[in-house]
């Protein structure tokens, strides 16, 4: 256990240091994970997990801990061993992916359980608030390629690509005994994950035509002035304030007069002391000379300072501008536990005595944009970040809705000062706001490392650690894309936290084995009864299977499009439009097409009779050699038979379980020795068959699904929808009449239709791609797994939309 303990932390430090380590992040967690299997008790695995956290905390943080030792004055050792003793809370979401993979072991197979405890991972790190905003995905930025995914899944999808990376190679190490030939599969899986980041990264970077954007050229000056406290122990709180200031102004003039510059940007809290808000004469003194000389420079200033009202005092950013004076002040949303906020159901006499270097502050109310109102008449909407706002993906993504073109991001790192690491984390972290959402960033600090960062997350222009300069640099801002993480938020996490849920509330439902399914089917009497069935010649089957796939490709097409497209997803007509014609067209098509072919199926006097209507074709039962169930199941389940003669029969068979009617022939005695004896299924076979070996009750018919529950979902909208535009229930009837209130109701009901299928398109993928990866990884429980997983997905469309609707419906009102 501690060497396992002791290597991933060794290796997470390493990958946490950046440069040339961050592959690592692929496989550090593997030795830990190897001691959470043999920790067969919940003793062990909580004992193996809080192990973890320490030394996670140990080789990743330590620096944080001498940090705040050396900020409270209680000493190094004593900061770093405090940290350590709050090593489980400070990284809860260890503890989370152990206890998942412990309960999940005891219930289910082991891809299930990899998904578990990745999921309570991210889920953890998304709804458990961590002092540092920490994920593994951060370490990924020494990358170029690697961390371009962060526009799509943010730095929680590459956290969760990170873990199930951990995991497949874990996996692959359990299965290398006694060969290592079983091991190639998880293997693959895991080398899949770093190539489709760097496709995607390589991919994405690929525009590099010279953008026609205006662009904002910024001054950003770092002073190299720390520790106002002792400055004012030596020199008084007066000659400080004067030193910052001239210090600022005369680099703010280089940066005007001899850079050209379109704005200027000053660190966080540069002046100690509300703005706007004097507290002496002296005070009101400062602030107007302050605003006299931004005004005298003609560009555009933002500064860090305090902010005041009745509820207390906040860390903030004044905007100046040169022609309206002061256009607002920014309140820092996400003030640093203790150091600057303590929650009132903490703070009191007795805890400030007891820590009197705890902070006052108040945390200001999310994000805002503001104006740069330019020299040149342009007006650049941005939105500015204080410090550990840029750790809250959040933050940014709610600016860039608000029409942000441009992040401004301003920090005071002085206590990293003598810790560069934790410096350049901070900056990587800010660096991802910018992959997110797509706009590029101007990063302040006081000591380093300030930064100019494009929306790929490149540093375009940087400052050293302790060093006073200023750094100039342009970038273009054009209206962005919207990218996924701005349409979706912060969603991986949440979906992670729903996966959790599903799979807890999946755990309480009846249970029912799969394998006895297979076992207890009745058993069908082949002699005496007909099966229906499709008989199907090739080009049939292809027409059939290509108009069926179209259809479902197109549906899951229109569920994304309808994600990713405001206007479309708000576009009733439109919607019933696009799903009528690539969706229910060709799949009526290949309905009507199927029953052109319909046939009735009976094995009788030694051949298999295939009738329709009064036409029969008979096969005899000792001409067929095999039955091979189709690996692709299109346009439906079903087999084909291959002759003793050689080739394959010409017509194929369609129908629900082909498997009941090979198992049939090979019990008539058709089948040679060597087709009846067991052999391992193919991978995509055996995929086919768990599909089959799943029994659909009442609550996965068709028409249930897709008639009768939307029904139920449309009337309450519906119903609000006539209170709003016409005052009462019937109220579209009374004045219009039945025909319109019909009409207006079945749109209701259509436009909630294809909510669902849609909804239950993308619960599709989702349900696929898991038995997929539990037929490559995991053979033998590839059935279990797509059991759960259905359960899953069906809990999931009947509770997720009707809490969709509540949650809409109450937001509406």
């Amino acid at each position: 256990m501690l060497l396992g303990i002791a290597a991933s932390a060794i290796l997470c430090g390493l990958y946490a240091h950046g440069g040339w380590a961050w592959p690592l992040g692929f496989a550090a967690l593997v030795p830990w994970l190897i001691t959470l299997d043999r920790s067969p008790t919940l003793g062990k695995t909580l004992l193996a997990a809080y192990l973890m956290t320490v030394a996670y905390t140990l080789t990743v943080f330590a620096w944080f801990g001498v940090a705040i030792g050396a900020y409270t004055q209680v000493g190094q050792g004593l900061g770093l061993l405090a940290l350590l003793l709050g090593a489980p809370v400070f990284q809860p979401q260890i503890l989370a992916l152990a206890l998942a993979r412990h309960l999940t072991a005891r219930r289910h197979g082991p891809v299930l359980q990899a998904l578990a405890g990745t999921a309570a991972w991210v889920a953890t790190e998304r709804l458990v608030p961590k002092l540092l905003g920490d994920t593994l995905g951060y370490g990924l930025y020494p990358s170029v390629w690697m961390r371009q995914a962060a526009e799509l899944i943010g730095a929680a999808g590459l956290t969760t690509l990170l873990l199930l990376s951990n995991e497949t190679i874990r996996a692959a190490w359990a299965q290398r005994q006694p060969i290592w030939v079983p091991a190639w599969k998880p293997l693959a899986f895991s080398a899949l994950i770093p190539a489709a980041l760097a496709a995607f990264g390589w991919f994405n970077l690929q525009d590099t035509a010279p953008s026609n954007a205006p662009t904002l050229r910024l001054g950003l000056v770092q002073t190299n002035l720390v520790d106002y406290e002792r400055m004012r122990q030596e020199k008084g709180a007066y000659a400080v304030v004067r030193e910052v200031l001239n210090t600022h102004y005369a680099m703010s003039y280089d940066a005007v007069e001899r850079q050209h510059v379109d704005a200027v940007l000053w660190s966080e809290t540069v002046y100690p002391t509300p703005f706007g808000h004097p507290k002496s004469q002296v005070g009101a003194e400062f602030d107007q000379e302050i605003l006299s000389v931004m005004r005298s420079a003609g560009v555009p200033f933002v500064f860090g300072t305090y902010d005041l009202d009745d509820q207390g005092e906040y860390n903030a950013a004044a905007f100046v501008s040169p022609r309206n004076g002061v256009l607002g002040l920014y309140r820092k949303s996400r003030p640093f536990p203790m150091t600057e906020y303590v929650p009132s159901w903490l703070d009191g006499p007795t805890f400030r005595q007891l820590f009197p270097w705890t902070g006052t502050w108040k945390p200001g109310n999310g994000a805002r944009v503001f104006p740069l109102q330019l020299k040149d008449g342009r007006e650049i909407p941005v939105v500015p970040l204080i410090c550990l706002d840029d750790v809250d993906t959040g933050l940014a993504l709610a600016g860039t809705r608000l029409g942000a073109q441009a992040i401004l991001t301003m920090s005071n790192d002085s206590w990293f000062t003598e810790h560069p690491q934790g410096a350049a984390l901070h900056q990587a972290v800010a660096a991802f706001r910018s992959i997110e959402t797509g706009l590029p960033q101007f990063r302040v600090t006081n000591n380093g490392y300030s930064a100019i960062i494009d929306k790929h997350g490149n540093v375009i222009a940087s400052s050293r650690m302790g060093e006073r300069t200023l750094v100039i640099g342009a970038l273009p801002v054009p209206s962005p894309s919207r990218t996924l993480m701005v349409r979706w938020g912060d969603w991986v996490g949440l979906v992670c936290a729903a996966f959790l849920s599903l799979l807890g509330v999946t755990a309480l439902l009846p249970k029912w084995h799969p394998h006895a399914h297979l076992t207890e089917r009745p058993q069908f009497d082949w002699q005496h009864q007909a099966a229906p069935v499709t008989l199907l010649p090739t080009p049939a089957r292809l027409a059939a299977g290509l108009l069926r796939s179209f259809a479902r490709v197109a549906l899951v097409w229109l569920a994304f499009a309808m994600l990713l497209d405001d206007a479309l997803r708000t576009n009733t007509l439109a919607q019933i439009r696009l799903f009528g014609a690539l969706c229910l067209a060709p799949e009526a098509a290949a309905w009507f097409l199927m029953k052109a072919f319909a046939a009735q199926a009976q094995i009788h006097d030694g051949h298999l009779v295939l009738s329709k209507g009064r036409r029969h074709m008979r096969l005899p039962l000792s001409d067929i050699a095999a039955t091979e169930l189709w690996w692709l199941p299109m346009p439906s389940p079903g087999l084909s038979i291959r002759l003793r003669s050689g080739p394959r029969w010409r017509y194929g068979l369609a129908m629900p379980v082909p498997a009941m009617l090979a198992q049939a022939l090979s019990n008539h005695g058709s089948l040679n020795e060597s087709a009846q004896a067991p052999v391992p299924k193919p991978l995509l076979t055996l995929f086919t068959s768990a599909r089959e070996a799943m029994r659909q009750g009442r609550m996965s018919h068709p028409w249930v699904k897709f008639g009768l529950f939307p029904l139920v979902l449309a009337l309450p909208a519906f119903r609000l929808h006539q209170h709003i535009a016409y005052g009462s229930t019937f109220g579209e009837y009374y004045t219009f009449g039945l025909k319109a209130y019909l009409t207006t109701l079945l749109l209701w009901w259509a436009t909630w239709a294809i909510g669902v299928a849609t909804s239950a398109a993308l619960l599709r993928v989702g349900v696929e791609a898991i038995t997929l990866m539990a037929a490559l990884l995991r053979p033998q429980q590839a059935i279990d797994t797509r059991y759960l997983i259905e359960r899953m997905a069906l809990v999931a469309l009947y509770l997720g939309m009707p809490i969709w609707l509540v949650v809409r419906m109450t937001g509406n009102n």
